[in-house]
Parts: structure tokens; sequence; C-alpha cells
């Protein structure tokens, strides 16, 4: 009697297959062979080092974490991934493969183990996950000299993007062939496109997957980086997956949607019966504020990872949450009682899916687990400074804070918005923490009247918030004591 993989590839008349296993950076490494020889019950056999590989090809230093002897480890095809290679020249087969030692026992280190044992442990809560991975690319010109910047491609206009076109329809029908090609590619492997936009930065796009069971969406995430680069290739472009390609440019990031399900019903535990937030879903977000800090270098795996997240580059640089708010770094879409979910916004695009979703729901496992409570969530940006203000007051290292700054009123209607909601963030800082804070920010006409009142003509209103904030902070001293 054959097997699945077996009558997949009768059915599609395979005769080479490409045996892959994710490692760390989310890189297909395995071997190619003819169809005949693939044998499935005895597996194929790798060095356990390729689990330690950098997405350089180098290997660290530490290498405590695997044998001294370099022993091989056993890949099991799992037949639920086995899908066609669409740009192959001949009939190909790929087949995703998890990791054993001789003995039978998992390979703790490998990716897909990681995002299955995550998922062991909801499951033996009666819960299920949910997610929904965003991933932004760019589209570059080919460049075999790193000394030299990477640059948008050349369009079906004759011109590449010299600006930004966030969700501009016409600049992502420049690519229109080569998106056709990936479309096409998607459906023969079963990766399931919801949508596709124009991102803000010049030629940079996104692709959302249509939500569902976590391992799938993972190993959808890590053939559509595979899929997008071979169509580009195809369309002498390059796709790079990289954080922050461009310095000038919005980095590219890897958003997850996540919720929970319970098992048996299928119903959203984020949501009570009569449709409002439920205590589950505050310590979803709790948990996450609590332990995505710690699980930063799954998230932003190389330093060039990091240099995405700075401020006003459209990434998040907070653990903050808000309703519908993209300055925070863990935002609620609006949505109904049965959608409802949290977008963790922190990951780069260059993250091992696996093992970035496995991180992001470990944490939120970790509130529900210990039934933590959240932030209050953030009402205006999360980058300004009442946001600043409130990490530092959090911190309980100091015993008062000054807030300086200026709001110029200029030529724009935003004045009275800005210098108000700094106010008040200030204010609600103050009355959430107890912590006493100076208000030292300056709201002039003009910049020559912000100069004078910050220690020329119209004395130094600084110095005037510090002195304020010493001060209280010496008397609320004296009356703890």
């Amino acid at each position: 009697m054959s097997t699945p993989i077996q009558q997949f590839f009768k059915e599609h008349g395979i005769s080479e297959v490409e045996a892959v296993v994710p490692d760390m950076a989310g890189i297909a490494r395995g071997k190619v062979m003819p169809a005949v020889k693939f044998a499935e019950e005895e597996g194929m056999r790798m060095p356990e080092s390729i689990f330690l590989q950098t997405v350089t090809g180098d290997y660290p230093e530490d290498d405590r974490a695997i044998s001294p002897s370099e022993i091989d480890i056993v890949l099991r095809a799992d037949p639920a991934t086995t899908r066609v290679v669409p740009w192959a020249p001949e009939p190909t087969a790929q087949v995703i493969h998890d990791a054993f030692y001789h003995d039978g026992r998992p390979v703790t280190m490998a990716p897909r183990y990681v995002l299955r044992h995550v998922l062991d442990l909801y499951a033996a809560k009666g819960w299920k996950p949910i997610v929904a991975p965003e991933l932004e690319f760019y589209l570059v010109e080919p460049n075999t000299d790193a000394d030299y910047p990477l640059k948008p491609p050349v369009g079906r206009s004759g011109r590449p993007e010299i600006g930004r076109q966030s969700y501009s329809i016409a600049a992502v029908n420049e690519f229109d062939p080569l998106f056709d090609d990936i479309y096409a590619f998607c459906e023969a492997q079963e990766i399931e496109i919801d949508t596709l936009i124009h991102e803000d930065g010049a030629a940079q796009m996104e692709i959302n997957l249509i939500h569902g069971d976590a391992m799938s969406l993972a190993d959808q995430v890590f053939m559509f980086k595979r899929t997008a680069r071979e169509a580009a290739f195809r369309h002498k472009m390059y796709a790079t997956f990289m954080s922050k390609p461009m310095a000038r440019e919005p980095g590219s990031a890897m958003h997850i949607h996540q919720s929970v399900v319970d098992s048996k019903t299928g119903k959203n535990v984020f949501s009570d019966k009569d449709g409002n937030p439920s205590p589950l879903f505050f310590s979803h977000i709790a948990g996450l504020q609590k332990y995505l800090p710690h699980a930063m270098s799954l998230f932003a795996p190389n330093v060039n990872a990091f240099r995405r997240i700075i401020l006003r580059h459209m990434a998040p640089i907070n653990t903050q949450w808000g309703y519908d708010n993209r300055t925070a770094g863990l935002r609620v879409p609006i949505s109904n009682a049965e959608n409802r979910r949290i977008e963790n916004r922190l990951g780069g695009a260059d993250a091992n899916p696996y093992l970035a979703i496995a991180a992001s729901l470990a944490c939120g496992y970790l509130g529900m687990l210990e039934g933590l409570k959240p932030s209050e969530p953030v009402t205006g940006s999360a980058y300004d400074l009442p946001f600043v203000v409130r990490r530092v007051a959090a911190s309980k290292r100091y015993d008062a804070v000054v807030a300086l700054g200026a709001v110029i009123r200029g030529a724009t209607p935003h004045f009275d918005y800005v210098a108000g909601q700094a106010a008040a963030g200030v204010a609600r800082v103050v009355a959430e923490s107890g912590v006493p804070c100076g208000f030292g920010i300056l709201t002039t006409d003009t910049i020559e009247q912000a100069i004078e009142r910050a220690g020329t003509k119209a004395g130094n209103k600084g110095w005037e918030a510090a002195q304020t904030a010493v001060e209280t902070a010496t008397l609320l001293r004296k009356l703890r004591d």
C-alpha cells in the first residue's frame, strides 16, 4: 500500500524531491534526490550542526548546544507538507522534515519542534492558537557588489520608484507580471494569500496570509520567502526580506495577528459570552508586554534587524498596547467578538517564522497562565513624550520626572491637539504612577519665543519645572516618613 507521499509523487509525475528542514535563520537546508531514492520510512541523515549555522554561513563560537562529535540526526518527512516546486524545470516535490536523534528523541532546538512544543502547551489547556502573519519585503535591482546600495527595480513604465507609494494600486501594477507568477506559484503550493499591498517604502510590498493553524501558517511563510525570491529571479529582480535593507527607507516587518479558540467549541476565548473582551484577552496582552523583551532575539535575530526598530520609522519601539493604534507594539484591530485578536508588530521580516510565532504565543500563554494584568491602553501616539514619561515613571528608579519640550504653533492647525495631548498624557502618567512630574513643555507661537523662555530673556522654564519636581518629590518623601 502506497503512502500519501508516494501517492502524491505518482499523481504529479514527480521525478525529483527536495527534502528540506528550516534552520535557525529560517533558511531551507536539506538534500535533493531522485524520487525513486526518497525513503520516508528510513528518513534522511544530516549533521546536527545545521541548526547552528548562521545566516552568513558561519558558526557561533559557543557550540555547546550540539554534540562535540558533530553527530548525525535523522530528518523525517511531514506528509502534510508535500508540495510541488512550481519553478523547477522538471516535476519536483518539496517536503518539510522534522528532526530526531537516532534514539527517537526530537531535536529540541529545531524550529518546528519549538513551535510544536508551544502548541502542545496550549492543547493541554484546551486551547488552539489562530495566527495570521503579515510579511513585508522589498523588490530591488540585482546587486552583486555589497559595497553599493540597493536600488528599486525598473517597472513596466521603464522607471524605478523614486518616492513612496503607500497603498498605491498603480505602483503594484508596475510589477504585475512578477505578481502573476507569485500568485501562480503560491496557488500551486497551497500558500493562501489574502491580500497584496504596496507598503510605504520604494518598491516595498506586503502580503497577508489567511488566518489559520499556527504550524501551517509558519510553513507557508517559510515557503513564501523561497517563492518570492524565485519569482523575482525570473524577472531579473531580487526579493529581500532583510529588516532594514535601505537606510533611508522604512524597515520590513513580520506582524503576527494572534487569537486563541476553545479546542472543543471553536469559540474565541478572547471574548466572553456577551461579546466583550474577556479576562484571558487582557492576560494574553499582559504576557506579551512582560515577556516580549526577553524574546527579542527571536523577533530581531540579526544586527540589521535592530536598525529597523527606531523612532518614527514606521516600526514599534515599545510593548504598549492600544485599540487600532499603529504606534503601539501591540495593536488590537477593530473587529467583532468572533475575530478579536492582537497584532504583535515587533518582529522583523528576517525572523524565523516558527521561532517568532512560537515566542509570541508563548509570551501570551504565560500571561494567561499567570493571570497577568496589562497596562492601560495607549490612546494617543506611543511614540511621543507621554510614552517616555510613562516608561521612566514605571521603572520605579526615580523620585520625580521632568518633562521638557516645546510645541510651536507654526502655520498648521495641529498646535492645540498636540499641546493638549502632551499635557493630558503627562497628567495621566502622574495619576497612574504617583510619581511627580515637572511639566516644562513650552507652548509658544514662534521658535524665538521658545528660545526666550528656555533661558534667555523670559527666564528658564526648564529650571522652574525641575525645581517644582524636586520640591514635590521632597514633600512626598516627608509625608511618607
